[in-house]
């Protein structure tokens, strides 16, 4: 592919997170183009790609045959399966955070990644938004000795659109937790331990060990309500207090970010960024600590 032409990307996925950011960030992409859908319900996604002059598809392998990357915006587990037969096929990937839902499959995909030598991203949402990235960058000089990162979700709600089965069964853990976890090891350094503990309904506590020596607390939950809804990070050290610009954040502009740099890492042949796949499988691991540990605390 050489530059002068648009890589075509496909969208695994027809939901609201799909419809709202994927598509729309694919679309506002100046080297890409939306070309084709899949989802498990054919009639959804001849819905969501007529509305963005792209083609549904029933069959994901023919999907496949037409587009030189996939945007993947669907469960965890549906993701982890999907994307290693992506990736087999020789099509970059922009996953969808975590992962997988357990070190396995995260390190089958990572196994498939590095064999097909493709190119793939995960949106951690706020390490493709300039705002927040400028502003990591402007903490890089000082010397933080921790951080707090508060992720109060209230997906569960009945009429929430990201309501959805796995959310209900995995929690603010799994949900929420990819991207403070990433956020702080992103301001702090590698994490190299976490200790956790759980209160109800849905809520996780994690404190975080970096290498540097410094050390962070997360609290995650999907079960907050409507008016504590939200999301604080802040540092502490001799500078003072630094807290991350989360109200400009705009997540469909990061997705169209995240959609640029996959298209460069692919023309390129470069495969470093801050948020590669080996990030993403790094975030994993530490959340599967944090629930080996919840779960021999309830005696599963």
């Amino acid at each position: 592919m050489t530059e002068d032409v648009l890589m075509r990307i496909g969208l695994v996925g027809t939901g609201y997170w799909a419809r709202e950011t994927h598509a729309p960030g694919i679309d506002g992409a100046p080297d890409a183009a939306l070309t084709a859908v899949w989802g498990r319900n054919p009639d959804a996604a001849n819905t969501l790609a007529e509305r963005h002059g792209a083609i549904g598809y029933a069959d994901f392998d023919e999907f496949l045959q037409h587009v030189d990357a996939v945007s993947f915006s669907v469960p965890p587990d549906v993701q982890a399966t999907f994307a290693v037969r992506a990736a087999r096929a020789g099509k970059h990937l922009l996953l969808e955070k975590p992962i997988a839902l357990d070190e396995q499959a995260a390190d089958k995909l990572v196994a498939s990644v590095r064999a097909s030598g493709v190119a793939a991203l995960v949106f951690f949402t706020h390490l493709f938004s300039p705002p927040v990235m400028h502003w990591f960058r402007s903490t890089d000089d000082s010397e933080w000795l921790g951080g707090d990162a508060y992720w109060l979700g209230s997906a569960l709600c009945d009429d929430n659109p990201f309501n959805t089965p796995w959310r209900s069964q995995y929690g603010g853990l799994w949900d929420v937790g990819p991207h403070a976890v990433a956020d702080l090891w992103r301001a702090l350094g590698p994490i190299v331990e976490v200790t956790a503990d759980s209160g109800a309904p849905d809520v996780t506590h994690l404190i975080l060990h970096h290498q540097s020596g410094a050390s962070s607390t997360c609290t995650l939950t999907l079960s907050a309500p409507d008016a504590a809804d939200g999301f604080t990070m802040m540092l502490w050290g001799a500078s003072g207090r630094a807290h991350l610009p989360i109200a400009e954040v705009d997540s469909l502009k990061a997705h169209t970010v995240a959609i640029g740099d996959l298209v460069a890492l692919g023309r390129s042949g470069d495969r470093e960024h801050p948020a590669n796949l080996e990030f993403g499988r790094d975030v994993l691991r530490i959340l599967a600590a944090a629930q080996r540990q919840l779960d021999t605390k309830a005696g599963a």
